[in-house]
């Protein structure tokens, strides 16, 4: 009996080959699947940027509104959580809770009269490298 028991319990154990037939066949599955997802963090950071432009967008359209006015240059994308000076009767915010940074950790940019829009403004995130201008994942994306 004691043999039985001694052989069922070397018998439950992995060899080592069993387990680097495992490792192998992970590594292979792993090998085939991780590209396939590498490209969808730049999208989502692409989608989020975009986003978090248009929510800014509407919010200064919402201040121009009861400002007769969009935020000079100067005054930024500030002015949709803080009162400006002498238009504080006006001001009807916070039109934002918060200025955020882009998905990349950089703030966003923002210039009245805009250059692609010189009737209002620009916003726009300088995209994964932080420069303006860029192309592929470091291109700039705007309200353009």
């Amino acid at each position: 009996m004691k043999m039985t028991l001694r052989t069922h319990r070397r018998r439950a154990a992995f060899t080592l080959i069993e387990i680097m037939v495992v490792v192998v066949i992970l590594g292979i599955l792993a090998a085939t699947i991780v590209p396939q997802f590498i490209g969808m963090t730049h999208d989502a950071k692409l989608s989020a940027a975009k986003s978090q432009i248009s929510e800014i967008e509407s919010a200064l359209e919402r201040l121009a509104i009861h400002l007769d006015r969009y935020p000079s240059s100067d005054e930024g994308l500030n002015l949709l959580v803080e009162a400006p000076p002498g238009d504080d009767k006006k001001w009807r915010g916070p039109y934002l809770k918060q200025v955020r940074n882009d998905p990349w950790g950089n703030p966003y940019q923002y210039r009245a009269p805009g250059v692609r829009h010189p009737n209002s403004f620009d916003v726009w995130s300088r995209g994964a490298d932080g420069a303006d201008g860029g192309e592929g994942q470091n291109a700039d994306i705007g309200n353009w």
